[in-house]
């Protein structure tokens, strides 16, 4: 079992989301949080998909190398949301969120985390991908929920445990944590099996 496991290793987490950090305290891991290392989040325009959000996962896990020595674990992760070919990352402002949301009203989209284990010897890199469907979301809508909730660092310009998950989601397929910010259950999985 993972829990006995971790026990022998001091897991450092290299994030400051606190919604990540949150999912995996509940998860009864005990862990560190990795000092802010800046990583241009940029890719190149061939990749798609899970393979931007595992790039930059495995990209983040590169600028912690300094960190990674005897009985530690690192863990990366990255989320983008996809929608019709195209990435929407942070926004960088109201009217970036405000376009955002715009797109995602009354369509599908998919929500991918990249996540990047590493220690001295190993290192694997996986991912989760969630489908998302919204409602038609009216300009009154977003930009109650722009002004109030601020969402400018939330991939796609949302929180789906914020007011506005409960308003315009009307379906998920996938994992439910991995649109908050971490896909707990895989990543229990994947850690326990990279542990072995």
């Amino acid at each position: 079992m993972l829990l006995e496991k971790i026990k022998n290793y001091n897991v450092y987490l290299a994030s400051q989301s606190p919604r990540r950090q949150n999912l995996l305290k509940q998860l009864g891991v005990n862990f560190n949080i990795a000092v802010r290392e800046d990583v241009e989040e940029n890719y190149h325009r061939s990749l798609e998909k899970e393979e931007i959000a595992m790039y930059l996962s495995d990209k983040k896990s590169t600028a912690y190398k300094n960190l990674i020595k005897d009985n530690r674990v690192l863990i990366t992760a990255d989320t983008i949301v996809w929608i019709e070919g195209t990435v929407l990352s942070k926004p960088k402002n109201k009217p970036d969120a405000v376009k955002m949301l715009n797109i995602l009203s009354g369509k599908k989209h998919s929500v991918i985390t990249g996540i990047t284990l590493k220690t001295t010897t190993k290192h694997h890199t996986f991912f989760c991908l969630t489908d998302v469907w919204f409602k038609n979301l009216s300009s009154k809508e977003i930009n109650y929920y722009v002004d109030n909730f601020k969402p400018f660092d939330k991939a796609g310009a949302y929180g789906i445990q914020e007011w506005i998950g409960l308003i315009a989601v009307e379906k998920i397929e996938g994992s439910y944590n991995n649109v908050v910010g971490l896909p707990i259950q895989k990543l229990y999985t994947e850690l326990d099996a990279f542990l072995d």
